[in-house]
């Protein structure tokens, strides 16, 4: 038996609630196969379509009626675990059922704590919510300390950081849940993003990449290793060129090697491999791998997707 981390994208997920209600169910189906295996499961979610949809919906009602308040990002970033947690757990639960599956699915809400002093929030480039005019978005930065940028000659936009985490704040709980035989879904969308000040937690506007999230939450439950489930079936170099090449096993070396020469694309499966090294170096040599939902089975066994090593 063993204890496995997988990291699944919002993407997977659908981009509203009917939609994802659907698609949820195959994505269920795929992560009920690893318990089926007889292996403790810890699946890690992202949310940014999720996320940006609560967001958007909060920067509409403010507009169309100031007494309804804008909700800063903490705030819906919970909300987003709550919801995909609720239809991921559901859909979970009844695979299970399905399959005379008896296992107990828990959900929970997760903070995972970030550096205030982490260079992310000195420069914050991440954009979220709706599109404005330059006075709109001064006047939001002004009245509520955001920081705002104009976003590639499409208009305005608030921007705000996205700090590696340190810790997992429930981590105890996750741990204690995970040994017992629940399965666990936890810390979605990277974690609502929290500081610590002289002992207490406070929630900050962020974005913590899921994959780095879960390479944490890995760590920190003494995984024996991390799945980082995407729409491909294995890491390329070259990727879309006529020389492009599948890769089955990389080392760190290696990978540290592609970084340098710009192999992988900043905004996907770049921070993907940064977050298997980060898995494999931590805990000296644990793998890692990369690979498609819909064959995680085939991953595990290495007839696809990618596995790093120390």
């Amino acid at each position: 038996m063993s204890k496995i981390v997988v990291a699944v994208g919002g993407n997977a997920l659908g981009n509203n609630p009917i939609e994802q209600k659907e698609i949820v169910k195959n994505t269920a189906k795929h992560l009920v196969d690893f318990i089926i295996k007889g292996n403790d499961l810890i699946i890690v979610h992202g949310n940014g379509p999720q996320v940006g949809m609560i967001n958007n919906g909060f920067d509409l009602a403010h507009k169309s009626d100031d007494k309804s308040p804008l909700v800063d990002f903490p705030e819906c970033g919970a909300m987003s675990q709550g919801y995909i947690g609720y239809h991921l757990q559901q859909a979970l639960i009844n695979d299970l059922k399905k399959r005379n599956i008896k296992k107990s699915v828990a959900s929970i809400i997760t903070q995972t704590l970030v550096d205030k002093n982490d260079k992310a929030f000195s420069d914050p480039s991440k954009p979220i919510g709706s599109f404005m005019d330059e006075a709109e978005a001064k006047k939001l930065a002004k009245d509520n300390g955001w920081d705002v940028k104009e976003d590639a000659g499409r208009g305005w936009r608030r921007v705000i950081a996205s700090p590696k985490p340190i810790d997992i704040v429930e981590k105890d709980i996750i741990n204690n849940l995970v040994n017992n035989g629940f399965v666990l879904i936890s810390t979605g969308g990277g974690g609502i993003p929290v500081i610590e000040k002289q002992g207490i937690y406070k929630g900050v506007a962020a974005v913590i990449d899921k994959d780095f999230a879960a390479a944490k939450v890995a760590e920190l439950t003494n995984a024996d290793s991390l799945v980082i489930l995407t729409a491909v079936d294995r890491v390329a170099i070259n990727y879309n060129k006529s020389d492009e090449k599948s890769i089955d096993l990389m080392s760190l070396t290696q990978a540290n090697e592609y970084i340098v020469q710009k192999q992988f694309a900043p905004g996907s499966m770049l921070p993907k491999i940064q977050a298997a090294m980060m898995f494999v170096e931590s805990t000296n040599g644990k793998p890692a791998y990369i690979g498609s939902l819909d064959k995680v089975e085939a991953v595990l066994k290495g007839e696809s997707g990618t596995k790093i090593v120390k």
